[in-house]
């Protein structure tokens, strides 16, 4: 019997796990893959506190390093397939048996839609981007790519055009699909370019990309561009099937600002919960408060 079971070891889960182990809590974390979740792949983070230059993979081993040396009881390998939430104590079923807990946070994240063209995952961290936020820095001055025409996508064109020198944004319609106050902005914007009836067919490039090829859909016609930044934007799939509490019309968990879910006890962190930004520094703080909510939950079970 755990007091509490983290499912999920990047950013959030870990800084939960620190502040639990602090707290006194009996915890577990749990992990399909490896520690440090998607950020563990970024060649280089420059926004996080404190670290104005370092490696994903480099911070996520002091955010392990640090967790460890708090005691903290670590499961690698171990893929979570299910919940029972019923009672006051909670199941969760696993690929290695069911662990039972009193309080459960969820920091399992998303995973970002695949295009699946090629050179898209050989280059993912080296030219081939999901965040904009993260990674719109590095191309300053520079033309980039978006592919995509939703909401997501829009705002972050708009985001990368105040960075790149030119935005170019393929789209495989004729018209976005962005809310049209969005759509109004992006098409108003000098250095944005919009490829209309446009698809990625590849990406290229040797250590890191360096051009990429579209096909106009109405002609056939493929043409080639020398560009190092693609920002892909085709969709979000939260990694949150597992667990039987709210969610939005997209799978998020709905929290409030304890990050508590609709089921006392369920707590979810970082990309998993119906976040405005998908950030190293925010999962962090959902982390903390989530720990700090669990262990007044679990103290007012004894």
């Amino acid at each position: 019997m755990y007091d509490l079971v983290i499912i999920g070891g990047g950013p959030g889960g870990l800084t939960a796990g620190i502040y639990a182990q602090r707290a006194g809590l009996k915890t577990l974390l749990v992990e399909k893959l490896a520690l440090g979740g998607q950020i563990a792949v970024s060649d280089v983070i420059e926004n996080y506190p404190g670290f104005p230059s370092i490696s994903g993979p480099d911070l996520m081993a002091k955010f392990e390093e640090h967790a460890r040396s708090t005691g903290l009881e670590i499961k690698l390998g171990v893929e979570v397939i299910g919940t029972d939430l019923s009672g006051k104590v909670k199941t969760v079923k696993t690929s290695e048996g069911d662990i039972e807990t009193k309080a459960i946070i969820v920091g399992t994240g998303a995973s970002p839609s695949r295009l699946g063209v090629p050179g898209e995952v050989e280059f993912t961290g080296k030219g081939v981007s999901y965040c904009a936020t993260c990674d719109g820095p590095f191309f300053r001055n520079q033309e980039v790519f978006v592919i995509g025409g939703g909401d997501t996508a829009v705002k972050e064109a708009h985001y990368l055009s105040k960075l790149a020198s030119k935005v170019y944004v393929v789209h495989r319609r004729d018209q976005l699909r962005a809310e049209k106050i969005l759509q109004d902005k992006v098409l108003a914007t000098e250095n944005i370019e919009v490829l209309w009836s446009h698809v990625l067919k590849k990406i290229e490039g040797d250590k890191f990309a360096t051009g990429l090829t579209v096909e106009d859909l109405k002609t056939g016609e493929e043409k080639d561009y020398a560009v190092e930044g693609i920002f892909v934007f085709v969709g979000v799939n939260p990694t949150t099937g597992y667990v039987d509490v709210e969610k939005d019309q997209s799978g998020f968990i709905v929290v409030n600002k304890n990050m508590e879910s609709s089921v006392a006890g369920v707590y979810a962190i970082g990309d998993a919960r119906d976040t405005p930004l998908k950030q190293v520094a925010t999962a962090v703080g959902d982390g903390a408060i989530a720990a700090f909510k669990a262990e007044e939950y679990v103290s007012e079970m004894e």
